[in-house]
């Protein structure tokens, strides 16, 4: 079998990659592009481990080929049926062990070209972890920094619309950053998964062109970022300060909470969080005003008695650039976001044309 493996690096030369892994192990994360064929189901995967532990190997194997066999018979005449004589896959599964190869040798066995990902899955989040610790300091980021309601992630996506090169991590992450960010009816990803997104993004961008991001906290939600990109985040001395009125904050916290207060028993399960943190009298002030429907004055609340201190007690530790950032008004509830977003583009260009000029000249000793 060994002539049919190959390594990580030939991914793109095939025509397929197939995940015959279970389908729990294929959702958590897989490789980008990949369909699942498993050769084992969630089910008789438990079954054959428990076999092995509590019988014997040998009867585990023996039960286990014949799930096997029975899988990849089924995927032949189903998922596979209309594949051509000259197909070319690349099978893998956990870490390049009997799952894959036994599909990779039956697929050989008809005539299509197979081949087995050396060391499986494992390999390739090896890689990912690997990438992520290497690949976020080469880039150069453009930090847009602000108050809570501020509408951040409004202007990275109409500078998405305008053209720029922008890193939505909230996006990738399923969730809006705070306590109160879980998207409904969305769960986030598994942390292998988002990984695996990151990079993807990462990959694509241009490194002669800056890059647009959020300010975030390491968290965002139940997921990490990868301490090199918090790094390249938190040093960076390219920074905008995103300066939204109160009244301004107030309205689209107020949009952007509608999916809460549609469910206020999940909205109070929320806020009832924040208890530890402002105490019982405090947040029962704000239960009330869920109770009533007043959500402006509870949006308005939450920005001044929650999220503002937490900015202020954070913002200049998170980001070195802070004190330097540019400053721009920005209007999160208008009709003319794009234009907003091409008028900071060309502030953002000014600024960096005047750093270039007012940048003394490299000496000698510095070339």
């Amino acid at each position: 079998m060994n002539h049919l493996r190959v390594p990580l690096a030939n991914v793109a030369d095939f025509d397929e990659i197939i995940d015959v892994r279970t389908p729990l192990e294929f959702t958590e994360d897989h490789i980008p592009g990949a369909i699942n064929a498993p050769v084992l189901s969630n089910e008789e995967r438990v079954i054959v481990g428990t076999m092995y532990k509590q019988v014997s190997p040998f009867d585990a194997s023996r039960e286990g080929a014949a799930m096997v066999a029975r899988n990849i018979a089924k995927h032949l005449d189903t998922l596979f049926a209309d594949r051509p004589r000259n197909w070319r896959p690349l099978v893998y599964c956990w870490r390049g062990g009997m799952r894959s190869g036994a599909m990779t040798l039956m697929m050989n066995m008809i005539g299509w070209r197979a081949r087995q990902l050396e060391g499986g899955y494992k390999t390739y989040r090896t890689d990912v972890v690997a990438t992520l610790a290497t690949l976020p300091p080469t880039l150069d980021y453009i930090v847009l920094a602000g108050h809570t309601g501020s509408g951040k992630t409004r202007l990275l996506h109409a500078l998405a619309d305008v053209g720029a090169q922008t890193l939505d991590l909230e996006g990738l992450a399923v969730h809006r950053g705070s306590l109160l960010g879980a998207m409904p009816d969305a769960p986030q990803p598994s942390q292998k998964s988002f990984d695996t997104s990151l990079i993807a993004v990462l990959r694509s961008f241009d490194a002669t062109r800056p890059v647009f991001v959020e300010a975030e906290s390491r968290r965002i939600g139940l997921i990490t970022l990868p301490e090199s990109l918090m790094t390249s985040l938190r040093g960076t001395m390219r920074c905008v300060e995103v300066n939204v009125s109160v009244d301004e904050r107030v309205e689209l916290l107020t949009q952007e909470y509608g999916h809460l207060l549609a469910q206020p028993e999940h909205f109070r399960a929320q806020l009832l969080r924040l208890v530890e943190l402002h105490g019982k009298a405090v947040v029962d002030q704000w239960l009330t005003l869920l109770d009533n429907g007043q959500q402006r004055e509870l949006s308005e609340a939450l920005i001044t008695r929650h999220y503002d201190p937490a900015y202020t007690r954070s913002s200049r530790k998170l980001l070195q650039g802070l004190a330097k950032a540019i400053p721009f008004e920005f209007h999160p509830t208008a009709q003319d976001l794009r234009v907003q977003a091409q008028a900071l583009l060309a502030l953002t260009s000014r600024a960096d044309k005047c750093g270039s000029e007012a940048a003394p000249p490299a000496s000698s000793g510095d070339r």
